[in-house]
């Protein structure tokens, strides 16, 4: 196996310190330090002049329990374009517990991804655990998707191309879960408007009892350790579940037959060097047994949370190989 990538100096200061507080923010009683985390969890706020290339705003959608979405729209020669845009709608990682739609990492990468895959992406903020727990994250971001649907998109928010019947959900870590469960229950959802054409799964949060070999291995990986996950699925699930809950352990017994739900394309990223990537390779298998369409895409030496790292090779790889997923799918 090839060395561990190499990761920026600059990065390795903001992870070690975001690290340091996640661990004394985490609490034994399955509680966070959400005042003692934000001082490791800057913010960038909405940004209506172009900042790399991209507007922001944010849009409250449910002022009732304080849910909003960022919305990051290309340039405005993109969108003068008159192409209709493809909408994304994406789901951040952070173990259900960590981060916001605005915090600096996902405002970054949702920016990039706007940017180069020239689409508008919703970012969404749904609440986080322990505060709130399983199924509300869910309900969340599923909820996002209905106003996408019932919203008048020429209230001007909404750029006049943008196009959600061509909509693709996306997630990374922990997003990439939530992504999975908005998209089972999209499928039988009758939406007027949005049409889910495909899923981007960037190694999703997935998890049981057994412990894999994977996660023996790389139990102390940069980006992500055993012990963090354990961590989050005692915060996210609810109280007195085990691991084998269905929305962790999704290919798991009682959660029903894969084969009848309709279930959108599927591009499955998964890193050679992330701990998860056993629990992720199975729920490759467990879509290709039930008939589902799924690429799997492999970066042998990629840790997770490797998108957060524009330097690194793979990182270009995610936004070519998602680029060429969204051009495939998008007018099918």
């Amino acid at each position: 196996m090839e060395t561990p990538p190499k990761l920026p100096l600059k990065f390795r200061i903001l992870l070690r310190l975001h690290s340091f507080a996640s661990f004394i923010s985490r609490r034994p009683n399955i509680t966070v330090n959400r005042f003692l985390m934000s001082f490791f969890d800057p913010k960038i706020p909405p940004s209506s002049k172009p900042r790399y290339g991209v507007t922001t705003n944010d849009v409250v959608f449910d002022p009732s329990r304080n849910l909003w979405f960022r919305l990051f729209l290309p340039s405005s020669s993109v969108l003068a374009d008159n192409i209709s845009l493809p909408v994304v709608v994406y789901y951040h990682g952070g173990g259900f517990v960590f981060f916001w739609a605005n915090s600096m990492a996902y405002d970054d990468l949702c920016r990039r991804l706007a940017r180069e895959l020239r689409v508008v992406v919703v970012s969404v903020n749904y609440r986080l655990s322990p505060e709130h727990r399983y199924p509300i994250p869910y309900e969340d971001g599923f909820d996002a998707l209905k106003f996408l649907d019932g919203v008048d998109l020429n209230c001007g928010v909404f750029p006049v191309n943008v196009d959600v019947s061509r909509c693709f959900l996306a997630g990374d870590s922990a997003g990439g879960n939530l992504a999975h469960h908005v998209a089972v229950r999209a499928g039988s959802h009758d939406f007027k408007k949005v049409k889910i054409k495909g899923l981007i799964a960037i190694q999703p949060l997935f998890g049981g009892e057994e412990r894999t070999d994977s996660e023996i291995q790389f139990k102390e990986s940069p980006m992500l350790t055993l012990q963090q996950t354990d961590w989050s699925w005692k915060a996210f699930l609810p109280n007195g579940s085990s691991r084998n809950h269905p929305a962790a352990h999704v290919f798991g017994a009682g959660v029903g037959d894969m084969s009848s739900i309709v279930f959108p394309a599927t591009l499955l990223i998964v890193g050679g060097r992330d701990l998860l990537q056993d629990w992720q390779k199975r729920y490759y298998e467990w879509l290709k047994e039930a008939g589902k369409e799924v690429d799997l895409v492999e970066y042998p030496n990629a840790i997770h949370g490797f998108y957060a790292v524009p330097e690194l090779k793979d990182s270009s790889l995610l936004i070519k190989d998602a680029t060429d997923f969204i051009h495939k799918h998008m007018s099918l």
